[in-house]
């Protein structure tokens, strides 16, 4: 299945990231949404996402391996491409954008956002087909990793 989500990550306190050919990024203790699409097999994009094991190749990627980040709550629907971007709009409505993160294939000002919570995600997604809520433990430890897309519906 292609589609579009948004990872809802947590970062328990400030932190300097490396991102990619970004550079260094600072970021605020808080709530981030980032918006992503797969083209391909969706499931298998959010399963990368959530797993410790994995090389660096989206920015995403640098920021979900800081210490204190923690992946809390996904939403994922089926669409194509474009829907990517028209969310990350509404997001920019909602949040602080993180310039230039995640749009590097886009015109958009940013993938990511700041945000004050993520209530609003469940309405702005349509018909979400993944909602997980509250991770147990860091992400990417390996015993509460979930080994398929369907632990982590399972797990909502």
């Amino acid at each position: 299945m292609r589609g579009v989500y948004v990872l809802v990550l947590s970062l328990s306190r400030n932190v300097v990231v490396k991102i990619g050919a970004l550079g260094n990024i600072r970021f605020s203790k808080g709530l981030y949404a980032y918006v992503g699409s797969a083209q391909k097999n969706l499931e298998k994009r959010l399963m990368r996402h959530l797993s410790k094991v994995k090389r660096n190749f989206w920015h995403i990627d640098y920021l979900l391996e800081a210490s204190h980040a923690r992946v809390i709550a996904g939403f994922a629907t089926e669409s194509d491409k474009s829907a990517e971007c028209r969310i990350a709009r509404e997001l920019g409505k909602k949040g602080l954008a993180i310039e230039h993160f995640g749009c590097s294939d886009c015109n958009c000002l940013s993938h990511l956002f700041k945000i004050d919570e993520f209530d609003f995600l469940e309405e702005l997604m349509p018909s979400p087909s993944f909602l997980r809520h509250e991770v147990p433990g860091r992400i990417g430890q390996v015993k509460n990793e979930p080994t398929t897309f369907s632990d982590c519906r399972q797990r909502v």
